[in-house]
C-alpha cells in the first residue's frame, strides 16, 4: 500500500510543481511585437483622432469667409500636386532605406534615409512657399475662420513632417557612427511607420482641402 501510494503522491507533487512553474512562468498574452512598436501604433491611433478632429473642423469652417478671401480662392493646385507627389515618393525611399538596413547594406540604408529626409524637406519648403504666397494674396491665419482652420490643419501636418525629418537625420547620423545595423533595424521600421502615417494623412488632407470644392 505504501509503495503503491508513493508514485501517486510523487506524480501529484510533480504535476503540482509543474503547474505552479507553468503558472509562474506565464506572463500573460503576448502581442507578438515589441513594446516600442506597440507604443508607436498606439500613438498613431491617437494621432488619427487628432487629425480627424482638425479635418472635421476645416470642413465646418471652410466656407466662412466673413466677407474676405477664402483659401480656396488662392489655391495653386498644380504646385501643391507636385509637392504632394514629392512627399508620396518619400514613402518609397523609406521602404528602400529599411530594406537596406535590414539586409546589412549600410551604404544603401544611409543613402535612402538621406533621400527620404531631403524629399520631406522639399515638401516642407513648398508648404512654406505656399503659406507666404497666401499671405501676399491677403489670406493669413486671422483673416477669417476658414483660413484659421486651413493654416491650423496644414501647419500641424507640416510640423509632423518636420519632426519626421529630425528622426530620419538622427538615424542617418547613427548609421554613419556605426550604431545603426541590421541588428537594430526595428528602429528604422518604427520611424518608417511614423513617416508612412504622415504621408497617408496628407492624402486625406489634400483630397479634402484641394480636391473637394467648397459649397
Amino acid at each position: 500500500m505504501t509503495a503503491a501510494a508513493a508514485p501517486a503522491e510523487l506524480d501529484h507533487g510533480t504535476s503540482g510543481a509543474g503547474g505552479a512553474a507553468g503558472h509562474g512562468g506565464d506572463h500573460g498574452p503576448s502581442t507578438g511585437i515589441s513594446h516600442v512598436k506597440l507604443a508607436m501604433w498606439v500613438f498613431l491611433g491617437s494621432e488619427c483622432l487628432l487629425f480627424g478632429g482638425l479635418i472635421s473642423t476645416y470642413l465646418l469652417y471652410k466656407t466662412r469667409a466673413n466677407g474676405r478671401t477664402l483659401p480656396t480662392d488662392v489655391f495653386d493646385i498644380p504646385f501643391t500636386s507636385v509637392s504632394s507627389f514629392v512627399l508620396l515618393m518619400s514613402s518609397l525611399t523609406m521602404v528602400l532605406a529599411l530594406s537596406g538596413v535590414s539586409r546589412g547594406d549600410d551604404t544603401a540604408g544611409r543613402a535612402w534615409l538621406l533621400a527620404t529626409a531631403l524629399l520631406g524637406a522639399v515638401f516642407v519648403g513648398g508648404q512654406v512657399y505656399e503659406f507666404t504666397s497666401f499671405v501676399r494674396e491677403g489670406v493669413a491665419f486671422t483673416t477669417n475662420p476658414a483660413s484659421a482652420a486651413f493654416f491650423t490643419l496644414t501647419g500641424f501636418h507640416g510640423v509632423h513632417v518636420s519632426l519626421g525629418i529630425v528622426m530620419l537625420m538622427s538615424l542617418f547620423v547613427s548609421s554613419v557612427k556605426g550604431k545603426l545595423t541590421r541588428n537594430n533595424s526595428e528602429t528604422v521600421e518604427i520611424v518608417g511607420l511614423y513617416w508612412h502615417f504622415v504621408d497617408i494623412v496628407w492624402i486625406f488632407i489634400f483630397t479634402v482641402i484641394y480636391l473637394i470644392p467648397a459649397d
